[in-house]
């Protein structure tokens, strides 16, 4: 029986139908393969295909503010091994021990070893050495060349640069901190092989060079960080203190112009197989360990007071309010706060702000403190960034210790008025000072200026003020009673003849497993000048000094030598 026209049509149309779905199938796959997957699939046919060495590009460079390189590279080599290329094991293993000063039998395991790809031999090979590898024409032995880190002056700004680890990988400091900017971008050499990894005859090899790192270029002045370093020495010297520690600052920007901790590393030589070593002078101290500021704080304190009366708050006191002579204050159901210092014929005398500052009288700014309150003192903490980073572009920054504020007790609020009960990283509380000094802007402090791609600007920071703490008066007005300080004061020993000089002492007992350590202490110092229009300010820490430990007489005169140095390099004028 004969089909009908129709029944021939309908098996066509499904003969197209089944048609055009089997090649929309093919072209769907065929689409996936070449677009989709095309870059996977090729890179897997390559690597099927070739063996590849890396090339390791060179870190970017580190320089100070001037330009002054602090961190550079120096080529060494890295010899490599491919065992599957290597035809005579006995002669490459007996000829690579000798000239790398190798153990025979683990080189021959290595040169044996056919079930991985390549296996490095030895890092940072010198070049002579490299050359004789070369001559010896070793089948299955490469050599490719590997950038090592080098420091310019090795114990010089080292808890700050950090360093890097055998890999050229940044561990600590600037080094860890920006290292996806430094460390470039690796390229290779790639070799043609078979499936099984040994070199073909008539192989091609094709080069892919690296792309090198970008250079930082620093806030740090070398010459002044040069005079933090010698002054930092002769501390230890003079006073054999357990630690030493200075930052030099820009007041109104928070570019960093000096940070050294004494004792240091040389990053030339690092103690790698002393770990312990490695950690305690390799930490950076002045972003990542806390300690409670003393005397220092009340610079704070006083802000907080002036900036409150100057907006009528009737809790605050005027500058001119005489405070209750007695010598100590009780809080907290009968703890009592002495006064240490300010004593005029064996009898404590009445005092005004400016004197309280002048004197450091512990009282008075407990009296502040209680008076203002915990809210509106709490205020002024979290403006001036206590309990919190800095956001300082450097790793391991900590936040410091801060009571919260609904723990907070009365004797925790007065003994925060005087620099206890709170703890502080050096570099939060010199950023704090600068606050209270520059007219009232707290400033992100920061240690890199620019990123640079060769001659190119790649990246430029700019100073970044976070919040305004208090108001310019109220700052012109705290500048002047720190400079009575250091004219009049405890701080008399920064004194320098023809410049205004302000600043404030700090004498800290130090605190183990919660109890008073006997015979102990934290001794510093904050200073600025020019008093009257503030553009540098240091912070000097002396740790455990030995013999006398008062901030007046171990900290303030080393500060009054780098400001010295500093007149001298930038060539100030004195005051007429």
């Amino acid at each position: 029986m004969e089909s009908s026209p129709y029944k021939t049509k309908q098996r066509l149309i499904a003969l197209m139908c089944l048609s055009t779905f089997v090649f929309f199938i093919l072209f769907c796959r065929l689409f996936c393969l070449q677009v989709i997957e095309g870059k996977s699939l090729q890179a897997k046919a390559t690597d099927q295909w070739t063996r590849d060495l890396p090339i390791i590009p060179a870190r970017g460079q580190i320089l100070d503010t001037n330009g002054k390189i602090l961190a550079s590279n120096k080529t060494a080599y890295t010899v490599y091994i491919r065992a599957k290329s290597v035809k005579n094991p006995e002669h490459v293993s007996h000829t690579l021990s000798q000239l790398l000063g190798l153990d025979y039998e683990n080189v021959y395991k290595k040169a044996t070893n056919k079930g991985v790809s390549e296996v490095t031999l030895k890092r940072q090979v010198d070049e002579k050495v490299a050359d004789k590898i070369r001559q010896a024409n070793l089948q299955g032995v490469y050599i490719a060349s590997e950038p090592y880190r080098v420091y310019t002056y090795g114990n010089f700004l080292s808890q700050v640069i950090g360093y890097v680890s055998s890999d050229n990988v940044g561990q600590t400091g600037i080094e860890a901190y920006y290292n996806k900017y430094l460390k470039g971008i690796n390229g290779q050499i790639l070799t043609q092989s078979d499936l099984i990894g040994i070199e073909l005859a008539d192989k091609e090899t094709i080069y892919q060079p690296g792309i090198d790192g970008l250079d930082l270029v620093l806030t740090i002045d070398e010459t002044i960080q040069s005079v933090v370093e010698q002054v930092l020495q002769m501390i230890m010297h003079t006073h054999t203190p357990k630690s030493a520690k200075s930052i030099v600052m820009d007041v109104a920007s928070g570019e960093i112009l000096a940070m050294g901790i004494a004792p240091g590393i040389d990053l030339n030589n690092l103690p790698r197989d002393d770990l312990q070593t490695l950690l305690d002078n390799g930490r950076n101290t002045l972003v990542t360990d806390i300690y409670e500021p003393g005397s220092t704080f009340k610079i704070v304190t006083a802000a907080a007071n002036i900036e409150e009366f100057s907006k009528g708050n009737l809790k605050a006191f005027s500058n001119q309010h005489v405070f209750n002579n007695a010598n100590y204050r009780v809080v907290d159901s009968g703890k009592k706060i002495s006064c240490w210092t300010s004593h005029k014929n064996g009898k404590h005398i009445n005092q005004t702000l400016a004197d309280a500052l002048s004197n450091s009288c512990n009282p008075i700014f407990t009296d502040i403190a209680l008076s203002l309150g915990k809210n509106t003192f709490y205020s002024y903490l979290n403006k001036f960034g206590f309990g919190k980073t800095t956001g300082v572009d450097i790793a391991g920054e900590q936040a410091g210790i801060l009571v919260p504020q609904t723990a907070v007790t009365n004797g925790d609020l007065a003994r925060i008025g005087f620099g206890q009960t709170i703890a502080v990283t050096p570099l939060q509380l010199l950023n704090a000072v600068n606050c209270a000094i520059n007219g009232g802007l707290l400033m992100q402090p920061y240690l890199v200026k620019e990123i640079m791609q060769g001659n190119q600007l790649a990246q430029k920071f700019l100073p970044t003020a976070k919040n305004r703490a208090i108001s310019k008066q109220t700052s012109q007005t705290l500048c002047q009673m720190l400079e009575d300080v250091v004219t009049n004061g405890s701080g008399k020993q920064a004194y320098i003849e023809g410049y205004r000089v302000g600043g404030k002492t700090g004498t800290a007992q130090k605190f183990v497993n919660g109890q008073i350590a006997q015979g102990k202490y934290v001794s510093s110092f904050v200073g600025f000048f020019p008093a009257n229009q503030p553009k540098y300010s240091c912070i000097v820490i002396v740790d455990e000094p030995t013999g006398q430990h008062y901030g007046s007489t171990v900290a303030a005169p080393w500060a009054k030598i780098i400001f010295q140095q500093i007149i001298n390099y930038k060539n100030i004028k004195p005051v007429q």
